[in-house]
């Protein structure tokens, strides 16, 4: 799977690389170009999604933060 999306994020790079050279040309070009850019972040999204830790996700949401105050900036 991981594989397939990183090969598919190369082909959409290709397709960008010609497709840039006639963004200017028509407006047809353009939409293309448009589309194959929000096709390739949503596979760099998924392929995020695939690296990320579930477990480290769920600890971290879990385990309350301590937010940092102005006043603790001037503690000495």
């Amino acid at each position: 799977m991981k594989k397939e999306l990183i090969n598919s994020i190369r082909e959409k790079e290709i397709q960008l690389a010609k497709l840039k050279e006639h963004i200017n040309k028509s407006t047809i070009c353009s939409d293309l170009y448009n589309k194959v850019v929000l096709e390739k972040a949503i596979l760099k999204k998924q392929l995020e999604d695939i690296d990320r830790n579930r477990i480290l996700d769920f600890i971290k949401n879990i385990i309350p933060h301590k937010k940092a105050l102005i006043c603790d900036y001037f503690k000495k």
